[in-house]
């Protein structure tokens, strides 16, 4: 059998263009031999909707746009995620998370998602009621397993299948199936096609059958899709990878499998960051409507990284990187921040804040006076910087990106209404070490980041001779300390049992604590370790807790 894996990038509510994806990709997979053609998860409106699913007609809207679909769809059947409506119903949730079996004009089965993710940044319990098991549907005599995602992740393999009672593979494999097929919307993280291959691989030996995975591709909001589509034969294992973060339609010969493993399929390390970091701002900017991007240069790693990223997103048409130097910058920043957009070829300007932050300090003098400078003085220069970033966003149409990393953002070493004015934090998901390893990666095929930028001393530069270390520690210290409490969520004294200083671990777990209050009100960031700021973290601001 030829089975086409359409990975498609979708976006949220779309009905429209969602429709002409799925179209498109099926026509090109038909034309091209496919016999039975494979979407992602709830590929009709989009994944994940949200409360979107609350809007009164929301979901009524999707079936409909699925009929419109099915009718024309021809004899080579279609398998396309969607959202069913339960109708009347006396008790549980009001939707399924459904696939729809589509042939020869109409839907012709339906299956059911059966185990729902309520972890991370999943709330699937929120909205969809569990199937009582997996849909087998009988096609030329083949008994075909319909399962969604999550599914197929009730494994040994996976440490966190003990959250399930059911196991809709084992089902299917007693009920012995001659074809597994697998829709998924399964956000990427660091890490993750090193659980997802060997998962698939898994299913088919269990099944002791093929098994076809179709994961979607693209950045929604937060999350990363990165496609990576897989299939799998029980006997030879992985015969199928597609691309990483790029869409590819491909037609698998499960009776002559040859093999297509894409260059891109399963990047790791710093090119599967890169190219995440990449998509995700692409989407979340160009779905969002903006064409232009706008950041503010320091001089520094982190907004030299991101501007690189913005000029990969954009092109270097769309970019305007903007130095915006105070009477205590210094030259050599001023000079990083002028050759990195020499580097990367795009518009660039430096607009001095020294009149902006000294007509501030005037008009706050009466009411500072007796009062020593501190960090208020050293605030008021972010806030000058993000209050003409916004102005200069608005009047260019051009969306303003923030430049603060984890480790930063984490011990709260960043300004509210300063440098954390923006509209998406690219890499406020990326340790501080992990952005220097970025910015190395950048430059593998010559200078794009100034060797100066990675080489010197990291700075706010808001006070002369300031140091990022003066109030810090070395950020290998503070990364591995953070990754045990935010990531891990180890205690103190665990932390200290690591090997680290216990009045250093102190510190940065306050720090930690006390600014959660930033958190909430930052740009929404660009998810890529296992465990982010932002939907799948959820930690009260109030709160008296000392672990």
């Amino acid at each position: 059998m030829k089975i086409g894996i359409a990975q498609i990038n979708t976006t949220v509510g779309d009905l429209s263009g969602n429709s002409a994806r799925i179209l498109n990709a099926y026509n090109a997979l038909v034309a091209d031999g496919a016999e039975l053609v494979l979407f992602p998860e709830l590929a009709v409106c989009g994944y994940p909707p949200r409360d979107l699913l609350f809007k009164t007609r929301f979901v009524s809207d999707t079936e409909d746009a699925l009929d419109a679909i099915a009718e024309k769809i021809g004899e080579v059947p279609a398998v396309i995620g969607f959202v069913q409506d339960r109708g009347p119903y006396l008790h549980g949730r009001p939707f399924y998370n459904a696939a729809a079996w589509c042939e020869s004009g109409v839907v012709q089965a339906i299956g059911r998602k059966s185990l729902l993710p309520s972890y991370d940044v999943f709330d699937e319990e929120r909205y969809f009621e569990p199937a009582e098991g997996p849909t087998v549907h009988i096609w030329k005599g083949l008994k075909i397993g319909l399962t969604i995602c999550e599914d197929i992740w009730n494994s040994p393999l996976v440490p966190t299948s003990r959250r399930y009672c059911d196991d809709p593979v084992g089902v299917l494999a007693e009920q012995k199936i001659d074809l597994l097929l697998n829709l998924s919307a399964s956000p990427w993280h660091e890490g993750k096609n090193e659980a997802r291959e060997p998962l698939v691989q898994d299913a088919a030996e269990r099944c002791a059958c093929p098994a076809v995975y179709c994961n979607a591709i693209g950045g929604n909001d937060e999350l990363i899709f990165d496609g990576g589509s897989i299939a799998a034969l029980p006997d030879r294992g992985l015969i199928a990878g597609l691309a990483a973060f790029r869409e590819e339609n491909h037609i698998i010969d499960l009776d002559n499998p040859a093999g297509h493993i894409s260059q891109y399929f399963n990047l790791k390390g710093n090119a599967a960051t890169h190219d995440a970091l990449v998509l995700g701002l692409r989407d979340y900017a160009h779905k969002s409507g903006f064409k232009k991007a706008l950041i503010g240069l320091s001089g520094g790693i982190d907004s030299a990284v991101v501007c690189a990223l913005a000029t990969e997103a954009f092109g270097q048409d769309n970019v305007i990187g903007v130095a915006l130097p105070s009477a205590i910058s210094s030259r050599h920043s001023r000079d990083d921040a002028a050759a990195l957009a020499k580097n990367l070829g795009i518009e660039y300007h430096e607009v001095d804040i020294a009149k902006t932050v000294a007509s501030a300090e005037a008009a706050l003098s009466p009411l500072f006076t007796g009062r020593a400078k501190d960090v208020t003085e050293e605030n008021i220069q972010a806030r000058a910087r993000g209050l003409l970033l916004m102005a200069m966003s608005n009047k260019f149409a051009a969306l303003l990106l923030t430049t603060g990393n984890k480790s930063e953002i984490a011990v709260g070493y960043c300004t509210l209404y300063g440098d954390m004015c923006g509209g998406l934090a690219v890499i406020s998901d990326l340790p501080k070490m992990r952005v220097y390893a970025l910015a190395r990666y950048m430059n593998r095929g010559g200078e794009i980041i100034p060797v100066n930028t990675i080489d010197k001393a990291p700075s706010a530069e808001l006070s002369p001779g300031q140091k990022d270390e003066d109030s810090l520690p070395p950020y290998p210290v503070l990364d591995g300390i953070l990754r045990l409490y935010v990531e891990e969520g180890l205690s103190r004294a665990e932390i200290v049992e690591k090997g680290y200083d216990q009045a250093t671990v102190d510190d940065i777990v306050r720090k930690v604590d006390l600014n959660e209050y930033k958190r909430k009100q930052a740009a929404p960031g660009l998810k890529t370790t296992p465990l982010a700021f932002g939907v799948g973290r959820r930690i009260p601001i109030v709160q008296k807790y000392v672990s």
